[in-house]
């Protein structure tokens, strides 16, 4: 029996957090066997399947091109994987909006139980999973015939692409069309930005309540801009409204592991640092010296922000 994927996708473009989901399942794979199929569901996203077929250790991409599937809706996603599923034992899925969203009702319709957020696999039906804000690690384990998991991305390394096209994985066309008759595509509102998208950043800066206001968080475009960074905030900084709830960075909002991750003004609650402590390094700047983010962070800087923002930028320009 093999494992399924469900592909995550946008505007054609094959998501960087698939790749790491595929190295997740290589870990189940080592213990069950098997191989390992994509799913690529929505329309018009040949390309996007042909990009799942590069990636290394995927054996079969399943290509479900229609215009039910087009806006990726929970229900009609749910019940074409319910198709699908009785030819694996694993489906898998990032942790994002999309898998969040069609996993829960997979599973409900196998009537099995959802492993969430795994970071660890230990074998083919025991995982490890994040709990109390990231303090405690659980070990899970499933005795169902389906596991039905989703993955934080961010736990795994990515597998690479093959470079012969001659060795990528088959395509093969899905034609289940479910019933789209429970939900309709109304219209979708999505905040434009040149910068990278927060969850799959190299560097990320993110600004807290020290910020003061909204205005005061254009003090990191210049830096952002110079290091190619996204900008993201603490849930104190989005309570207060200073941003938008997409920037939120921690366990209710985006969980990213950026290289490097600049923390400003930010005092480091428990909620925050469990969406940022797999960070590869981490530098705070604090006026506050006992903030308890200093005790996570690489490099600490207890400096007034409105001095240092400014002279940072002026030295990395």
């Amino acid at each position: 029996m093999s494992i399924l994927i469900l592909a995550d996708h946008h505007d054609g473009q094959l998501s960087s957090a698939t790749a790491q989901v595929v190295a997740a399942a290589q870990q189940v794979q080592a213990s069950t066997g098997g191989e390992i199929h994509v799913l690529v569901a929505g329309e018009g996203v040949a390309a996007v399947a042909e990009a799942a077929a590069r990636l290394d250790g995927v054996a079969q991409v399943r290509l479900a091109d229609h215009a039910v599937y087009a806006h990726q809706l929970a229900e009609p996603l749910g019940a074409l994987i319910h198709e699908l599923a009785s030819d694996y034992t694993h489906v898998l899925s990032c942790s994002s909006t999309t898998g969040k969203n069609v996993l829960p009702r997979v599973a409900a319709l196998r009537d099995v139980s959802q492993l969430s957020e795994i970071i660890s696999v230990e074998s083919a039906d025991t995982f490890q999973r994040p709990i109390y804000a990231g303090n405690a690690i659980a070990t899970v384990k499933s005795d169902d015939a389906l596991k039905v998991i989703t993955v934080r991305a961010s736990a795994f390394d990515a597998v690479g692409s093959r470079q012969d096209p001659g060795d990528n994985a088959s395509i093969e066309a899905v034609d289940f069309v479910a019933d789209s008759a429970q939900s309709a595509f109304i219209k979708e509102a999505l905040a434009e930005s040149d910068r990278p998208e927060l969850g799959s950043a190299r560097v990320v800066i993110s600004g807290g309540r020290g910020m003061g206001s909204s205005e005061n968080f254009t003090l990191l475009d210049g830096i952002a801009d110079t290091l190619g960074a996204a900008i993201g905030a603490s849930r104190a900084a989005v309570d207060a409204g200073f941003v938008p709830n997409d920037m939120q960075v921690g366990q209710t909002g985006k969980i990213v592991a950026p290289e490097l991750y600049i923390a400003v003004g930010i005092s480091g609650a428990i909620q925050h640092l469990a969406g940022m402590k797999d960070s590869k390094v981490i530098v705070a700047i604090n006026k506050d010296e006992e903030a308890p983010i200093f005790q996570v962070a690489d490099y600490g800087l207890v400096a007034d922000l409105f001095q240092a923002l400014p002279e940072l930028e002026q030295r990395l320009g």
